[in-house]
């Protein structure tokens, strides 16, 4: 087997959740810490203090320019990691941490929160709120192959991350009429409702099993199309399904 890869996870503004999906990945976790990657840098799971160097970092949370060692470290991350993952909605489009404006209890003076892209570049995104599992994991053994695996492997590694790096081309704005025009539109909705379920201030409703998007409503904080599972469908994913799905089952058994 070949040499381990080494991952971090970064956690600036955001409530932790795509910290706990990480460890819900229970024994395949084990499976991928024992065999494929070494867990250099997390909060409250490894104890380390400052930001190592490393092949795969996630980022959690969106970034707080009122934070003068939040903006230091993502940059310093972005230094030192080969692959920087804007890991969940926070870090991809904002999501929720756009509704602050400073006053918050805790800390009353923090009220710029921007997604990770507008301080650093980003390799790939990992979308929802939070992302399943199942994706973390699988990003996780793609990256290991393509780093370390074959040619044939690379290439199915390439096929699968290929649309999470083009989320990140895309850009880090996103509301409810662009789920209208990259979605709904091109005849990708499949009525699941999970863009109407994470809107946080309901401006999208689903309407005879389509959803509906209220543009004065909308707060542009983009949770629904970090949530949709087809905001980055791609076919090339879907030509290879079949490969893509036997290499990381291969891998974690």
């Amino acid at each position: 087997m070949a040499e381990k890869i080494t991952i971090g996870e970064l956690h600036l503004s955001g409530c932790t959740g795509c910290l706990v999906t990480l460890a819900d990945n229970y024994e395949g976790l084990f499976k991928l810490l024992d065999d494929y990657a070494d867990l250099v840098y997390a909060l409250t799971l490894v104890d380390v203090r400052h930001v190592p160097e490393m092949d795969v970092c996630l980022v959690e949370g969106s970034c707080c320019l009122d934070d003068k060692l939040s903006v230091e470290e993502l940059k310093e991350a972005r230094e030192k990691s080969k692959v920087l993952v804007a890991y969940g909605g926070c870090a991809a489009y904002g999501n929720i941490t756009r509704f602050c404006r400073g006053g918050q209890w805790n800390q009353p003076g923090q009220e710029a929160f921007v997604p990770i892209s507008e301080v650093v570049d980003v390799d790939l995104y990992i979308p929802s709120c939070p992302p399943c599992p199942q994706e973390v994991r699988n990003v996780a053994v793609m990256a290991y192959l393509l780093l370390k695996g074959n040619e044939e492997q690379k290439n199915l590694a390439t096929a699968y991350l290929t649309p999470l790096m083009q989320l990140a081309q895309r850009g880090n704005e996103a509301c409810g009429c662009d789920l209208m025009y990259d979605v709904i539109n091109q005849g990708l909705c499949m009525g699941c409702g999970t863009c109407a379920g994470t809107c946080p201030v309901r401006a999208v409703t689903m309407e005879y099993g389509k959803p509906n998007v209220n543009r004065d409503q909308c707060i542009k904080c983009g949770a629904c199309y970090a949530q949709c599972p087809r905001s980055w469908f791609n076919f090339d994913v879907m030509n290879n399904y079949e490969g893509i799905m036997d290499a990381i089952k291969g891998a974690m058994q």
